[in-house]
């Protein structure tokens, strides 16, 4: 079989609400291409506050009966170490603005057991749900169809903060990760799920994210290999990075190009 190509797509959007235009109909065209090629399609979902205006709406068109969320299955990037109906959880969050509006079976949905006693546990057993569902490439990692991700203004992507551990993790697809600067366990998926997928999609909006941004677009910059973002780089499929005007504000727009 024939490699995939990998590529890289940089877009701005002038509202933020445009921005989650955008990765809606890229989401549900991915889902619509994947269940007619194969059947099924795998998507794993972002916490966090970023994507919330998206998952509503997703959440508005779900009935139309356009996109089989039937053969869908759903994971998740990251979880926080509460249970699913504490207000802090990832997944009670998605719950409630998107999952419960879709026509999607409960048990193709994969929420991470954050409240776990062992953690690490935890994370073996989401390793696993995820290898028993994904099929793999040719070097055994599993490739989801669609990798949603948000950016915090460090530069943190999934549960993958700036000096940790868990940036380093090159065999463990899911982790558990103690993160200092918050004083807080997470549980979240690793670089090598990540640069795996067949698409990656890293939404960032708000004013706040523009050094980051500027720093993550700029290839010269001497700060940027120190931003977890930085490591998103799928070995074959796509990468698109989705911004919307503020979060873009201070970026050159010579950086803003595909290839």
């Amino acid at each position: 079989m024939a490699r995939e190509r990998s590529s890289r797509q940089r877009v701005v959007e002038r509202t933020e609400e445009a921005a989650n235009g955008y990765v809606a109909d890229l989401l549900l065209s991915v889902v619509c291409e994947a269940v007619a090629r194969h059947g099924r399609c795998s998507i794993t979902l972002a916490g966090g506050t970023t994507p919330h205006g998206l998952y509503q709406r997703l959440a508005y068109g779900a009935t139309s009966g356009e996109v089989d969320w039937s053969n869908a299955e759903i994971f998740f990037s990251d979880e926080r170490d509460v249970s699913h109906d504490h207000p802090e959880s990832n997944y009670g969050n998605v719950q409630r603005t998107l999952i419960d509006y879709l026509p999607i079976a409960p048990g193709r949905v994969h929420p991470m057991r954050g409240d776990a006693t062992d953690l690490s546990a935890a994370a073996a057993e989401y390793e696993q749900t995820i290898r028993n569902s994904v099929p793999a490439g040719e070097d055994g990692v599993p490739r989801m169809d669609l990798i949603l991700l948000g950016m915090g203004a460090d530069g943190h992507v999934a549960s993958l903060f700036p000096d940790t551990e868990a940036l380093d993790e090159h065999e463990r697809l899911v982790t558990a990760c103690y993160v200092p600067r918050l004083g807080r366990n997470r549980l979240s998926v690793t670089f090598p799920l990540i640069n795996a997928a067949h698409n990656v999609v890293l939404l960032v909006t708000g004013e706040d994210k523009s050094p980051t941004v500027a720093t993550l677009l700029d290839e010269n910059s001497k700060h940027r290999e120190g931003l977890p973002a930085a490591r998103v780089n799928p070995t074959e499929g796509r990468l698109i990075m989705v911004f919307d005007a503020a979060a873009a504000r201070l970026v050159n727009p010579q950086a803003i190009s595909t290839d």
